[in-house]
């Protein structure tokens, strides 16, 4: 508990919010399946998992415009190409995630920290359409004070505007906040909110070590927040 409240300068936070992908779910499996079940439908050849953790964290369309791109660079992939891969994704995703899991600790921590009374929100660029039965399926979904999908707003994260949103609902200033993430989508995010960021080594960062965007702290099980 010492190393949560040392984030904000010995205090505990009133507001803790989660990225999804990455930090609490390992769900590459299920979207490498669904964006290589798209690949093949269109005639192309199948990206594979490897890839697939590299491309995810921006949502599900810009994780269809590289994999037709075959690539994270995606300027080359046209609207009518994302239309057709996104309409075939969603509709292989949508049948389910029975490859996703859990990360370890990652429901010891939202019961941590729904025993010491603090809130808990989920901001994830996920389309909304699938967040109820995954976390359903995962035991997550009576921790969730507030839900912000990907499709939420117009923006999604980098973009703070499902942070600022959820410390609004809240009735919270920044400085009693603190966002968990993976990625340097979520480290931007949080910075552009000005709320202290928590990230994750074992997550979905592009390849890259997600050190060389300083986020506050850096974990490698989210049961360590609790020592």
């Amino acid at each position: 508990m010492k190393v949560l409240a040392g984030v904000l300068g010995g205090q505990l936070p009133k507001l803790v919010m989660f990225d999804l992908d990455g930090t609490l779910i390992d769900s590459v499996p299920d979207l490498a399946t669904a964006t290589d079940q798209m690949l093949v439908q269109l005639g192309r050849a199948p990206a594979g998992m490897d890839k697939v953790r590299h491309w995810v964290g921006n949502g599900a369309p810009v994780l269809v415009r590289r994999a037709l791109a075959d690539d994270v660079e995606h300027s080359s992939v046209t609207a009518e190409q994302e239309a057709a891969g996104l309409a075939i994704f969603m509709q292989v995703y949508g049948t389910g995630e029975s490859l996703t899991t859990l990360y370890p600790g990652a429901l010891e921590t939202l019961q941590s920290l729904k025993m010491l009374g603090i809130k808990i929100a989920l901001v994830t660029n996920k389309p909304e359409k699938f967040l109820p039965q995954l976390l359903a399926d995962t035991g997550m979904a009576e921790f969730f004070d507030w839900i912000v999908g990907g499709d939420t707003f117009a923006q999604k994260k980098p973009d703070p505007t499902g942070l600022l949103w959820v410390m609004q609902q809240a009735g919270v200033t920044p400085e009693q906040c603190v966002f968990i993430g993976d990625s340097r989508n979520d480290v931007q995010a949080a910075r552009a909110a000005h709320v202290a960021c928590v990230a994750v080594t074992y997550g979905y960062n592009y390849g890259e070590p997600i050190s060389a965007d300083n986020p506050a702290l850096i974990v490698d099980d989210l049961r360590e927040l609790f020592l």
